[in-house]
Order: structure tokens, then C-alpha cells, then sequence
């Protein structure tokens, strides 16, 4: 069946625009952006950035993924960026439209026994999860227009896999949302993550809890785990090359209305007014990972230790769990995952706006 499924997607692929867009690839960097794509802007869409335009990187697609909102809103979201950018040769790839296990009974039930979930994504948002749907609802009208820019006919799942089979050992994966696509992939193909270059994901928040008590729950809540823990589980001890970290770091990364205005009135582009026009105060958390991910050398500190995630039921559901070297049950497969603990915050906001003020494509 796996050798089947890789056929299926090799065959997809031959006809694909993305098969031009990834012809030609020399030594740069070859990424695959997988995220719950929230839009217009917020820090869903506005990780895309850094990797725009950056001449040490080929971007070999943007894959979507339920999370912060339902998938095909998010997809929509996405390629209508991609048409202001004028970067339409940057193809997308729809994934999945539910968590593994997880659901929204289950995520109401949770709340009832242990306490409110702050931020529930598509199954609420900030709100009531009594407000939501089961499953993805139909689209609606989206503020920022229609997007004609059509998604690839190939799940996301597969298309990460043949990327990692083209490409062995030089892709990296940049996980910004849940883990469910990975988790499809891995299962699919067992080679998947060892064939891959990396992964570097955003999530795996550390030592949070009188911050979640006494201060923003919804910035120490580690979202993209709690909301599909079991995908995260299976991705984090899949036999990936290198995993990095980045949580508590992205938590006090920041651009003020004021800051990204200022932005736009430096350089006016379509990108720069779309960003200062649907600005949102909210951390910068996607775009200091995909920051990370394009410049290592903005990393100052880090440490390496045994990660997973607690699938029991209960409060801790969906947390990470750490260990040392010495103590983890590395029989169970987990795996050493460098967590960024201090970056260069004032010079990856000035990479930042610097790519902000150039990512329009010649499209």
C-alpha cells in the first residue's frame, strides 16, 4: 500500500506546477511551511515572510492544516496572500481537516472536567466551543477578497512525503500549527521523517503555569500539541534528522500598531499595506520560527533534552514532557529536540520588516 500511495504521488507531481518551481534547486536551503494559515495577516500568514524572496532559499510549497481555524478557510486565506504578494508560483497543498483522535465533544468535555481551554482555534477561538461546528463548515466571504489561485490536487501528507524522496536529507520542514499532517505522513511512510532534513516546529512550551494563572492563558497555552496531542506524539518520535524548538522565545516578540505603520510607510507594497491594514497585537510567533529557521545565527541560546507530549487524560493533556539524557525511556522512541531558551530579538525584527518590505513577487 505505501508503494502504491508514493506512485499516486509521484504520478500527481509529474503534471504539477510545482514540479517547475522546485526544477533547478543548487545548494540553497529547500523548506516546506506547514501551518494553520488564520488570515487576513496574523502570525499564521506572516511566517510565510521570511521565506519570500530569501535568495538561500527555495520554498518547495506551503501545506495547510486545521488548527486555528477550519482548513478551507485557511487555504482561502492563503492563496489570496499569495495573489497580493504576487508569489502564485508558490503552490499549496489542503490537508487535514480534523486532529487524529481529537474533536470538539472531546475538547467540550475536557473543558467541563479540568477547565477552560483559552484559545480553541477553530472549534471557537477566544469564545464559547458551544458556538462551533463538528465538522469544517462551508466558506464564507473573506475580508480580503476572493482568491482565483487554486490549490494542488495532491493531499499535503503526500506531497511532503515525495518532497523528502526528491530531496533526501536536504528538506526541511517547518511546522507552525498542529502536527496532524506530519503525523499522516509518518504513518504513511515510515522512512518520511528520517529522509527529511529537519524539523523545526513551533510549540513546546516549558514552565508556564503561573503565567497561564496569573497572566495571558492563551499565550502560555501550547496550542498546536494540545489540539492534535497524539499527532504530535507520533511526530516527535519519528527518527527525524535534528528537531528544534521554539515556544517561550516567540512569546515576547512583538511589532506594536505604531512599529508595523511605520513599517508600511517606509515602503508602500501591497504586502506592507495588507499588513498594517489587518494588523492584529498578538506575539509574533510563526514568524520568529520561520526567522529562526532562515537564520540559525539569530539563535543565542539553547539546550538539548528528551521531548514527547502527555497523551493521558487530564489537565496536562497535550504538554510536553522533558527528560535528560540519562533519564529518558529512549526504548519508547523518544527524541533529543533543541529548544531555542534566547534569540536576538532586536535583529530579527529588523529582519523582519526587511523582508516585509520585500517579499512582493514579479508575478
Amino acid at each position: 500500500m505505501r508503494r502504491f500511495l508514493l506512485a499516486v504521488a509521484c504520478a500527481v507531481l509529474s503534471v504539477s506546477p510545482s514540479v517547475a518551481f522546485a526544477a533547478g534547486v543548487g545548494t540553497q536551503d529547500l523548506v516546506i511551511l506547514d501551518n494553520d494559515f488564520e488570515g487576513p495577516a496574523t502570525s499564521n500568514i506572516d511566517s510565510l515572510i521570511p521565506l519570500l524572496n530569501n535568495p538561500h532559499i527555495t520554498l518547495l510549497g506551503v501545506t495547510t492544516v486545521i488548527g486555528d481555524d477550519w482548513e478551507n478557510a485557511e487555504s482561502a486565506h492563503l492563496r489570496r496572500f499569495l495573489e497580493i504578494a504576487r508569489q502564485t508560483q508558490i503552490p499549496v497543498y489542503e490537508g487535514a481537516t480534523l486532529p487524529l483522535i481529537n474533536s470538539r465533544p472531546l475538547m467540550r468535555l475536557r473543558e467541563e472536567h479540568f477547565g477552560t481551554i483559552p484559545w480553541k482555534g477553530a472549534w471557537g477561538g477566544l469564545g464559547s466551543i458551544e458556538a462551533s461546528h463538528d465538522t469544517q463548515p462551508p466558506l464564507g466571504p473573506l475580508p480580503e477578497g476572493e482568491p482565483k489561485l487554486k490549490a494542488q490536487p495532491l493531499p499535503a501528507a503526500l506531497f511532503m512525503i515525495q518532497q523528502v524522496h526528491a530531496h533526501p536529507h536536504q528538506v526541511t520542514i517547518i511546522e507552525a500549527g498542529p502536527m496532524t499532517n506530519l503525523a499522516l505522513a509518518i504513518r504513511l511512510d515510515p522512512d518520511f521523517a528520517a529522509l527529511a532534513r529537519q524539523l523545526i516546529f513551533m510549540g513546546g512550551y516549558v514552565g508556564l503555569g503561573m503565567e497561564a494563572a496569573t497572566g495571558n492563558a492563551d499565550n502560555a497555552s501550547d496550542f498546536n500539541l494540545l489540539f492534535d496531542p497524539e499527532a504530535a506524539h507520533i511526530t516527535l518520535t519519528a527518527p527525524w534528522p535534528a528537531i528544534t524548538s521554539v515556544s517561550n522565545v516567540s512569546n515576547d516578540v512583538f511589532m506594536s500598531k505604531a512599529d508595523m505603520e511605520k513599517l508600511a510607510a517606509s515602503r508602500h507594497t501591497p504586502v506592507t499595506d495588507y499588513l498594517a491594514h489587518y494588523y492584529a497585537p498578538m506575539p509574533m510567533w510563526d514568524e520568529t520560527t520561520t526567522l529562526l529557521a532562515a537564520d540559525p545565527s539569530l539563535i543565542k541560546k539553547s539546550v538539548a533534552v528528551y521531548m514527547d507530549v502527555d497523551l493521558a487524560s487530564g489537565p496536562h493533556q497535550g504538554s510536553v514532557v522533558l527528560w535528560s539524557d540519562a533519564n529518558a525511556p529512549k526504548k519508547m522512541g523518544v527524541r533529543k529536540v533543541h529548544i531555542v531558551q534566547e534569540i536576538d530579538r532586536p535583529r530579527l525584527l529588523a529582519a523582519f520588516a526587511d523582508d516585509a518590505r520585500n517579499a512582493m513577487g514579479k508575478n
